[in-house]
């Protein structure tokens, strides 16, 4: 009896335990807001304006930054604590974000990136990975990670990252939210850390694609127009072949709410990479000089090589010397990449700029002013957490697909699909298409606005149980 009293302690003192730590697990999460910001801080708007003059636009809102934006009077960490150690705070506000606080936000805080900005993965050793709140188990995506995870814990109204090689596309698709990469050049990159000065874009993400307008109308500092309607809608069919999910749903409801929204007469279907091995010969060439063995590679391949050389030279000009001198403790997959030997690296940079250059003009001849191209934005579920390497294949498929809008300049936005395919439903996906089409149209096809290269490209992506869209 005795005996039986005692295991019945014991199981009793067992669970208590568990419980005791599962509590402390959920409160970890709970104070360190899903592991999203490095520092908080608040950046207040100025007085609202005396009547009869409009309140600021986004009065109301808050957003977090990623930690590459400088804020008067902190460290900008670049997510490495050796950089943060070897810097000193800023002595001025990056102008993307005073913009957004005069036009009446509030920044309460900066938020988490990977390791200098270089990865898309998002996990970083040295602040911790931020947690998907779409996919626990699975990385939030990055380099923009903390950024994203704000917004889809609803920590933040919207925030802002940059995105590279993916930077902003990548995690919006892991956490389940709206993603916009603006058009090469369209934002100035003022008080923002670089990685590639020749694919660096300023971004932001939100869940609501009226906080997404708001925001894109301070930053791009433009006015309100007439909707513009698109003449074609292009299925680049040999992008949706590399995906690893069935595509035939997505494709249903894509092609239904398209049809729905402009008509039937505007969509078609292309095969993107035979396109472009058309319109871009240099591809081949570059191909030639970074065959290492390979007899033959896909042209959206040898683009994504070129979009990583891009990033891997200019990286390693802009932060190269800091590296060899401080030795900082670095992942060793960004030491690598940085160590790595360069050959002909003059030549390759040139006919990098050249495959850049055909590239857009390839895009704007294809889409003209008034065009979309349909396309996934990566291939692949978001990977799981602690997966240290990734097969070579994974590696291929994700940036053959972001190099699109990387090489080309494009602006890209990607928004929930939510999962519409069980519910053989596209009318709730068509209502959020258009708002997010009408600001687009609104943004780029003006006329009057004279940004460069506004071509627009969709994307699909399967993330955590949600099926997602973007626009480039």
């Amino acid at each position: 009896m005795a005996s039986n009293s005692t295991n019945l302690w014991v199981l009793l003192g067992l669970g208590l335990a568990g419980i005791i730590l599962m509590t402390r697990k959920l409160k970890k999460v709970v104070k360190e807001d899903f592991g999203a910001f490095v520092e908080r801080l608040q950046l207040l708007p100025p007085p609202q304006p005396a009547p009869p003059k409009a309140p600021h636009p986004l009065t109301g809102l808050s957003f977090a930054v990623s930690d590459v934006f400088d804020i008067d009077g902190y460290v900008t960490g670049f997510g490495n604590p050796d950089w943060a150690k070897t810097h000193e705070a800023a002595t001025r506000t990056s102008p993307v974000v005073s913009l957004l606080v005069e036009g009446g936000a509030t920044c309460v805080g900066k938020a988490v990136v990977d390791e200098m900005a270089y990865s898309i993965n998002g996990e970083n050793k040295h602040y911790d990975t931020p947690t998907n709140p779409a996919a626990p188990a699975r990385v939030p995506g990055g380099a923009s990670s903390g950024s994203a995870v704000a917004v889809a814990a609803k920590l933040v109204d919207f925030s802002l990252g940059t995105d590279t090689a993916g930077g902003v596309r990548v995690p919006a698709s892991f956490c389940g939210i709206i993603g916009f990469r603006p058009s090469y050049g369209a934002i100035s990159h003022m008080g923002v850390i670089p990685v590639s000065s020749s694919l660096d874009t300023v971004g932001w993400f939100a869940k609501d694609p009226s906080i997404l307008r708001r925001v894109g109308h301070v930053l791009l500092q433009l006015p309100f127009a007439d909707q513009r309607m698109p003449r074609q809608v292009l299925v680049a069919d040999d992008c949706f072949q590399q995906l690893k999910i069935p595509v035939s749903r997505i494709l249903e409801v894509v092609i239904t709410s398209t049809e729905k929204l402009f008509g039937r007469q505007v969509l078609k279907h292309i095969n993107l990479g035979e396109y472009l091995d058309s319109k871009v010969p240099s591809l081949k060439k570059f191909h030639d000089m970074n065959r290492n063995g390979e007899l033959k590679t896909s042209t959206l391949r040898s683009l994504a090589n070129a979009m990583q050389f891009l990033q891997r030279h200019e990286f390693k000009t802009n932060h190269g010397q800091w590296i060899d001198s401080t030795k900082p403790v670095l992942d060793p997959v960004i030491l690598a990449k940085v160590q790595q030997p360069m050959e002909f690296t003059d030549t390759k940079f040139d006919s990098c700029k050249l495959i850049r250059n055909e590239t857009r003009s390839a895009l704007s001849s294809l889409l003209k002013d008034e065009g979309i191209l349909v396309l996934p934005t990566v291939a692949d579920p978001p990977p799981k957490l602690g997966k240290e390497l990734l097969s070579e294949e994974y590696q291929s498929r994700v940036f053959s697909l972001l190099s699109i809008a990387s090489i080309s300049g494009c602006c890209q936005v990607r928004f929930l699909i939510h999962a519409l395919w069980k519910r053989q439903r596209a009318d709730d996906f068509s209502r959020h298409v258009h708002q997010c089409a009408n600001w687009l149209w609104f943004s780029f096809c003006s006329p009057e606005v004279a940004l460069p290269q506004c071509r627009f490209l969709m994307f699909f992506h399967l993330s955590a149980g949600v099926f997602t869209i973007g626009i480039l």
